[in-house]
């Protein structure tokens, strides 16, 4: 049987606006994917229905539109906005990592307040805060990664500055963690879940699996730190990136490298750029650091960031598409350094989520310009 080729999606369709900040963490919906809730340095969550949009200013009626050239961006003003249908606001700080419910009812968020918080969609409350107020029962600082897991997504499992991933009782008004995993020997930066197993990447250069039920931990040695997990539907392979501009498939029975994903011109070495599978699993996708004027290579602009795809199995890229920086100049700030020098505005994509799990033809992207970029095909 010959495998038929697969088109990845590259033309914008939408803008999320609304964040007065960087965006750090972007999360769709339960099946079907109607919705995408964004996280963002202003300390804000906002959810939006990027389907329900509102036409683009000084557009121009035409009998017969011009197509967008496949791998270049649409001009910002020539893109319609998502509708905004709810703003959540409790964290004290950036909000860094979002998961929502399989029953779409809740999600959980986590941030820079070293806060983890439950939340009911509908009544944009709080239902619970993990740990207490003190950091006897919570962490001890930055939560970097928040994720469900259990039967009915009874449980919750966050990872932070503080070397720990703890496990709490989503269905339990006890203050303190159900279990706490402290094998790390810096920071965790992602955790994900299969089942009764808990995958947790740090910065020290590893990803460890924790089989809960047996208390057993395996773990995975790579030479940077850890960035990004995300576990293929089977849970049997795990992508990983990290800190040397590769990404690579692991195969979780045994430890083994399946596949590297690199490219010239595309770099990791600084930031928590996230990669994710895409299409079906027929992609491999992640942001970009734009650094060092990287963008001039792709021929993009300052303006401009960027998305990198690899086919799955060949490793081949097959897609460097442009992301631009939005619409208006409300995100456009100026940075002045330490030396008192403009710095550099660079559009880093430092998340990524993808519509049903990796599995529609829709995906969107956020990063420093504080716009969410979604993406379809065309």
């Amino acid at each position: 049987m010959t495998r038929r080729a697969a088109k990845f999606p590259t033309r914008p369709v939408a803008q999320l606006l609304g964040s007065n900040g960087p965006v750090h963490a972007l999360a769709y919906s339960a099946s079907p994917g109607t919705y995408i809730l964004t996280g963002s340095s202003d300390r804000s969550i906002r959810l939006y229905n990027p389907s329900s949009t509102t036409p683009a200013p000084n557009t121009t009626t035409s009998i017969t539109p011009r197509p967008t050239p496949p791998n270049q961006s649409t001009s910002p003003a020539a893109l319609p906005s998502g509708r905004l249908i709810q703003t959540y606001t409790s964290h004290a700080y950036s909000v860094l990592s979002l998961s929502i419910s399989a029953s779409n009812a809740h999600f959980t968020s986590a941030g820079g307040d070293r806060a983890v918080l439950l939340w009911d969609v509908s009544t944009a409350q709080t239902i619970r805060r993990f740990g207490s107020s003190s950091t006897a029962h919570s962490h001890a600082g930055r939560v970097n990664a928040v994720c469900f897991a259990g039967h009915d997504d009874s449980l919750v499992v966050s990872g932070g500055l503080d070397c720990t991933v703890r496990v709490w009782d989503a269905r339990s008004n006890a203050g303190k963690a159900v279990q706490v995993l402290s094998e790390a020997k810096d920071a965790v930066t992602a955790v994900a879940v299969a089942g009764d197993e808990i995958v947790a990447g740090s910065v020290d250069g590893r990803v460890r699996g924790y089989d809960v039920r047996m208390g057993r931990c395996v773990t995975d040695v790579f030479p940077g730190s850890v960035t990004s997990v995300c576990l293929a539907r089977d849970g049997r392979t795990v992508l990983v990136g990290t800190l040397d501009s590769k990404i690579r498939l692991m195969d979780r029975r045994d430890g083994g490298c399946l596949r590297t994903y690199a490219a010239e011109g595309w770099r990791n070495e600084e930031l928590r750029v996230q990669s994710v599978f895409g299409g079906g699993e027929r992609f491999v996708v992640a942001g970009d650091e734009m650094a060092g004027g990287a963008g001039a290579e792709a021929g993009t602009t300052g303006d401009e960031g960027r998305v990198w795809a690899w086919d799955l199995l060949t490793g081949e890229l097959v897609a460097t598409v442009p992301v631009p920086w939005g619409s208006g100049n409300e995100n456009r700030k100026r940075a002045i350094g330490r030396d008192g020098k403009e710095k550099e505005r660079k559009n880093v994509v430092s998340c990524i989520a993808w519509k049903e799990g990796g599995f529609g033809d829709q995906f969107c992207v956020g990063g420093t310009s504080g716009v969410v970029t979604v993406f379809g095909e065309g």
